[in-house]
């Protein structure tokens, strides 16, 4: 296994972190510092240690917590924020504070965010290599023409490139997950999915066709769905999603 992976296996860091601390010198195998990228080591008899403390690898998707929970609009997704508002950490309990968000939502969106000190599968997650899907309900102000839901899918022109998403009419909504959807005259709702995560991406798109973003919902993150957890509430990752967790990290490149 490569040494930057063998790292994010281990929750240290993302693999490109990983590089940085291996180009740092703060990571020694067997005693002796490595500098060099993409050194291979095994896990089972190889000892790592990252500033002088041993690294423990857990086989991928065990040992490690995932946290799921459903973030407010108002809620700054990272551990701390320089303007003091609210953040994911003010959410969950202080023995949580450790993990990490896979990626973010911004300031006004809500919905799932995960968290956990795996960084194999935040890698997984959040590189675009991967293609793992994103789903995101959007409530936008009146209706939407199917000459729209084309553009989505052949591709809107940004400042950044084009982009493209899988868009359709949000149709029969799950029992558990209704609390999302409030009814409002001259709304549509629909449903977004992504393989890629630029900033902002879904109210730039809107943006662009002249679609006016009310509400942005994240509900998955490839198989695992944020299900029935309220807004401002969390709930460790159940049998199910663990599941989903492990064949996320048995995917390959595509």
């Amino acid at each position: 296994m490569r040494l930057n992976k063998f790292l994010a296996h281990a929750g240290i860091a993302s693999r490109r972190a990983a590089d940085k601390l291996i180009a740092a010198g703060r990571v020694r195998v067997n005693g002796r510092v490595v500098r060099e990228m993409g050194v291979q080591i095994d896990p089972a008899r190889d000892r790592v240690a990252v500033d002088g403390r041993p690294v423990r690898s857990f086989p991928p998707g065990e040992g490690f917590t995932y946290l799921l929970l459903n973030k407010p609009r108002g809620v700054i997704t990272s551990r701390k924020d320089p303007a003091g508002r609210k953040t994911i950490l003010d959410l969950i309990p202080p023995r949580y504070h450790h993990l990490h968000p896979v990626g973010r939502l911004d300031f006004q969106s809500e919905g799932l965010v995960l968290l956990t000190d795996d960084g194999d599968l935040t890698q997984r997650l959040t590189h675009p290599s991967f293609r793992h899907e994103k789903e995101y309900w959007v409530q936008v102000a009146g209706q939407v023409p199917n000459v729209v839901l084309y553009k989505f899918r052949k591709g809107v022109r940004l400042e950044d490139g084009v982009a493209r998403a899988r868009v359709r009419r949000l149709g029969k909504i799950p029992p558990e997950q209704r609390f999302w959807i409030e009814p409002e005259p001259g709304t549509t709702w629909l449903a977004f999915i992504l393989t890629e995560g630029r900033n902002r991406q879904i109210r730039r798109m809107c943006e662009a066709v002249d679609l006016r973003v009310k509400r942005l919902v994240r509900v998955r993150m490839e198989s695992i769905h944020i299900g029935d957890i309220r807004p401002g509430h969390w709930r460790l990752a159940s049998k199910k999603q663990l599941k989903a967790i492990k064949a996320i990290h048995q995917d390959s490149v595509k």
